[in-house]
C-alpha cells in the first residue's frame, strides 16, 4: 500500500458520499482510506458506519480543527505517502495515480498541490497551489483563471492541504502539522518549514479536484476564519523566519497587515483582524519557532527571492485583473 488518504471531517456528512464515491473510481487502487472525525453532531459517525463499514474512522472526542485532525491520521498511517484531502471535494478518476507518479519524481519532493478546480464554476481554477509574500500574504495561485491555465508541472511555495500529498517520512524531520494554529494557514507554515529544511513542493495539473470551497466553515469570510487567519499570519512569519530575516521584512509585512486591516474594515471585519493580530502578538513567543541552523542558510536565502518575485508578481497580477480588467 503506497499511500493513506486521510479526510478530516467536521459536521460534513452531507459530503462524504460524493467525495467518497469518487474515491471508487480511481485507476490506482494502490490506497486506503482513514476518516478522522472533530466530534461531529451532525451524524456523521453514524453514517459511515451504515454505509462504509470497511472504511477506517478515527472518532475524537471534540473538535480539534483541522491541524489536529491530520496529524492524528499521518501518525496512525503506515503508508509512504499520505494525501490529505478535504471532504467537500470529488477527484478525478486518475487523481490518486497522478499524485502518487508526482511526488516519486523525487526523494526532495516534501509535497505535491494538485489542481483544484471550483465544483460550481468548473471552467475557473480554485487553486494551483499556494504562494507567499513579503507582505505576509497567502496567495491561492490561480484562483479565478480559466481552467485552461497553469498546464505545466513546477514548483511552488507550498501546496494546499485541501487536496495535496505528503513524504511521510519527511515529518519526522520537520515537524508535523501545528496545532496551535487549529485551522488556516497550517498548510503554508509547514510547507515553509520543509523549504527551510530543503525539500521541494511542486504542482501536479493532471491530479483534477473539483472543490465546494468552506465547506466547513460556511463562508468565504467570517468573524472565526478572519480572527484566525490573521493570528496564525503572526506565528507564521514569527517561526520560520529568523530574526534578521524579520528585521529585514519589517516594514513590508507591516505594510501588509495593514492593508488587510483596510481591506477586512471595509468587509465589516476589521475587529475580528485586529483581535486576531493582538493575541497572535501577545502569545507568539509561545510557540515553536524553527532554530536558525547555518547550515540551511543558503536555503533562507532562497525562501527571501521567492518571497520577493511572488510580491511582484502578485502585484502585477493584480493589477492586471483589477486596473486593467484582463
Amino acid at each position: 500500500m503506497k499511500v493513506t488518504i486521510i479526510i478530516p471531517n467536521y459536521n460534513g456528512k452531507h459530503f462524504m458520499e460524493p467525495c467518497l464515491a469518487s474515491l471508487k473510481e480511481q485507476t490506482c487502487q494502490d490506497y486506503k482510506v482513514l476518516v478522522v472525525d472533530n466530534a461531529s453532531t451532525d451524524g456523521s459517525l453514524e453514517y459511515m458506519k451504515e454505509h462504509y463499514p470497511k472504511i477506517e474512522v478515527i472518532a475524537l472526542d471534540k473538535n480539534y480543527g483541522f491541524s489536529k485532525a491530520v496529524n492524528v491520521g499521518i501518525q496512525h498511517s503506515t503508508t509512504p505517502y499520505v494525501i490529505l484531502l478535504n471532504n467537500d471535494t470529488t477527484v478525478d478518476p486518475h487523481y490518486v495515480e497522478e499524485m502518487i507518479k508526482a511526488i516519486e519524481r523525487s526523494p526532495r519532493i516534501f509535497s505535491v498541490s494538485s489542481k483544484m478546480i471550483q465544483m460550481y464554476h468548473p471552467e475557473l481554477i480554485d487553486s494551483a497551489g499556494d504562494l507567499y509574500t513579503l507582505l505576509g500574504w497567502g496567495v491561492c495561485r490561480g484562483t479565478g483563471r480559466p481552467v485552461s491555465n497553469y498546464t505545466e508541472a513546477d514548483e511552488i511555495f507550498t501546496a494546499c492541504a485541501g487536496a495535496a500529498i505528503y513524504r511521510r517520512s519527511a515529518f519526522g524531520k520537520i515537524g508535523y502539522f501545528d496545532e496551535n494554529h487549529f485551522a488556516y494557514l497550517e498548510d503554508i507554515d509547514v510547507g515553509y518549514r520543509a523549504k527551510i529544511y530543503g525539500y521541494k513542493n511542486t504542482y501536479c495539473p493532471t491530479a483534477l479536484v473539483y472543490h465546494v470551497g468552506s465547506g466547513t466553515s460556511g463562508s468565504k469570510y467570517n468573524s472565526f476564519k478572519v480572527k484566525l487567519s490573521s493570528r496564525n499570519n503572526i506565528y507564521l512569519n514569527y517561526k520560520n523566519m529568523p530574526i534578521l530575516q524579520l528585521i529585514l521584512n519589517f516594514l513590508p509585512l507591516l505594510t501588509g497587515y495593514i492593508v488587510k486591516y483596510a481591506f477586512f474594515i471595509k468587509k465589516g471585519f476589521g475587529k475580528d483582524y485586529k483581535e486576531g493580530i493582538i493575541e497572535g502578538l501577545q502569545t507568539m513567543k509561545a510557540q515553536k519557532k524553527v532554530k536558525f541552523q547555518l547550515r540551511h542558510l543558503a536555503n533562507y536565502i532562497k525562501i527571501e527571492l521567492e518571497l520577493i518575485i511572488h510580491t511582484f508578481s502578485y502585484v502585477k497580477d493584480w493589477i492586471t485583473r483589477k486596473i486593467l480588467k484582463r
